[in-house]
């Protein structure tokens, strides 16, 4: 688990994955905790985003920001180290972003503040949905990791017996939370088996 001090904002990434859901329930428990958040999305996490979790989802993300900015705007706050924040959460993260980021393209915005996150040592948590992984995904990701990024790929738990997909991927994203130093309150943990 990432100790986070302060009450620095964090930066969110929608990219254009499949995986809608995941981002709304941590912007739902962010929001919960009284963290501020700012937002990039991407074009296509826009348009992914409003065929799953539908118009009000998207709009929900977008109105409990802090700041949302463009992807195309390289002038913005998180193109430079000198921002500060509590970490950066990519989820979903695409391959594509997931090959900017291991090979250090800035072709926009999310790219860039992910190049900053690496170069100032900051927490920067990519969450990948994707199946299957070919080689070339494998490596970027071990790149990634080898530069300071954290995998932590979109993988449903079951233990908890979710009722429903909410339920899955607010469980997911209450995880999430933790593993970046928040205390979710009832998260349902796994106490072993009796």
């Amino acid at each position: 688990m990432m100790k986070l001090k302060g009450r620095d904002p964090i930066l969110l990434a929608i990219t254009g994955a499949s995986g809608s859901i995941y981002s709304l329930k941590l912007i739902e428990i962010l929001k919960d905790l009284g963290q501020d958040f700012h937002l990039i999305v991407s074009k296509t996490g826009e348009q992914v985003s409003r065929i799953e979790i539908k118009e009000d989802g998207f709009q929900t993300m977008i109105r409990t920001a802090h700041t949302v900015y463009r992807p195309d705007n390289l002038a913005a706050a998180p193109a430079s180290g000198s921002c500060r924040w509590k970490a950066m959460i990519i989820i979903p993260c695409t391959m594509g972003t997931m090959a900017s980021i291991a090979h250090g393209f800035s072709l926009n915005l999310i790219h860039r503040a992910a190049d900053c996150f690496l170069k100032e040592h900051r927490p920067l948590i990519l969450v990948p949905r994707e199946t299957p992984l070919n080689r070339i995904h494998l490596q970027n990701m071990l790149l990634a990791e080898e530069a300071g990024a954290v995998i932590y790929p979109a993988m449903p738990s079951f233990y908890h017996q979710p009722g429903n997909i909410d339920e899955m991927a607010l469980f997911f994203a209450g995880r999430l939370a933790e593993f970046i130093g928040f205390e979710v309150k009832d998260l349902r943990r796994w106490h072993g088996i009796d």
